[in-house]
């Protein structure tokens, strides 16, 4: 429990989301600028907690992913304002950084006819490459016979607003993985929206907390109860956790979210169709065994099921078809 705790925070700032989450009334929504008063209490509490904890923040931007805040230095603000013998320094310098470049990055979006896809993933892989670098450097400095993540505790907090991209799932898978490599936890935080399917998937898959938040105006709390203790303690708290965990794949050949697929026996890409040859592999499959897995197909009418219902995707394995758990090609 002494060990520091490192924090890597990813913004969803979809305005379009964002912009649907104010004027909801049922259920009631946020603003931007309501949330962000409330985020920055949080990541201020967080630093607060102990003295060796660091902080990165990261934004996902239609089309992009940044970094907003680092305490290492990478990205810093000009501290031109007064100063403040009642406001601690490191507070204040978190704040004004964060909100500096949120306010260049928002500026430089007009109003686009269409939103391009928001860049949750990028934002994952740099919060995973940030994070391998400094416990690698921590190791480098003081080895620990527990692993490279022993002297330090890593996790990931994602803010989320925007609904699934299927397009998305096998880069998500490929970070989940990874993730679970470093014994990153990723923790998820539904502020707007439906569930997230991939995001609930990472949360399940790296031991980390996935919360819907039922009360807008109880964000903080949610945050401060749920996410500000580091994953050691939380062995000693009760954390919310996931009822049920919506295992629903993505196609390869579509993109789209599927409940029943089938799956390739050599390299398990998913197809929310029978093909004859992988598109992935270039595997051939006979002519007998495709015949009698489109026999096999459930009516259109069967293939939705009640929301949580984990998919089955089918294999073709030696001419059958049996259950396979995917993994992206």
């Amino acid at each position: 429990m002494d060990t520091p705790s490192h924090l890597s925070v990813i913004l969803d700032l979809s305005p379009t989301q964002w912009a649907l989450s104010a004027q909801s009334t049922n259920p009631p929504g946020i603003s931007l600028e309501t949330f962000l008063s409330q985020l920055l209490a949080f990541l201020n509490a967080h630093i607060a907690c102990k003295d060796e904890n660091t902080l990165a923040v990261f934004g996902a931007l239609p089309g992009e992913s940044v970094l907003l805040y680092s305490s290492t230095g990478e990205v810093t603000a000009s501290d031109d304002g007064p100063t403040d013998s009642n406001t601690y320094r490191p507070f204040k310098t978190l704040d004004a950084t964060v909100m500096k470049s949120l306010a260049e990055r928002l500026e430089s979006f007009g109003d686009a006819a269409e939103e391009a896809p928001i860049g949750i993933v990028g934002c994952m892989t740099k919060a995973l490459c940030y994070i391998n670098r400094i416990t690698s450097n921590t190791t480098a400095a003081g080895p620990n016979e527990d692993g490279p993540t022993a002297s330090i505790d890593p996790r990931i907090l994602v803010l989320s607003v925007s609904p699934d991209q299927s397009s998305t799932y096998i880069p998500i898978m490929n970070s989940i993985f990874s993730a679970q490599k470093l014994k990153v936890t990723i923790d998820v935080c539904k502020i707007f929206g439906a569930d997230n399917v991939f995001l609930q998937q990472a949360a399940h898959l790296t031991g980390g907390a996935y919360v819907q938040v039922d009360r807008t105006d109880a964000l903080l709390q949610y945050m401060m109860m749920s996410f500000l203790p580091p994953p050691a303690i939380r062995q000693l708290i009760a954390v919310p956790t996931q009822d049920r965990v919506d295992f629903r794949a993505a196609c390869f050949c579509h993109k789209r979210i599927v409940e029943i697929g089938f799956v390739c026996s050599v390299c398990l890409s998913i197809f929310c169709q029978p093909v004859p040859v992988c598109s992935t592999c270039r595997t051939k499959f006979p002519i007998k065994t495709l015949q009698r897995l489109n026999a096999s197909r459930p009516p259109a009418a069967s293939l939705s099921s009640a929301p949580g219902t984990p998919a089955r995707p089918l294999a073709h394995r030696n001419g059958t078809a049996t259950p396979a758990t995917p993994r992206p090609g």
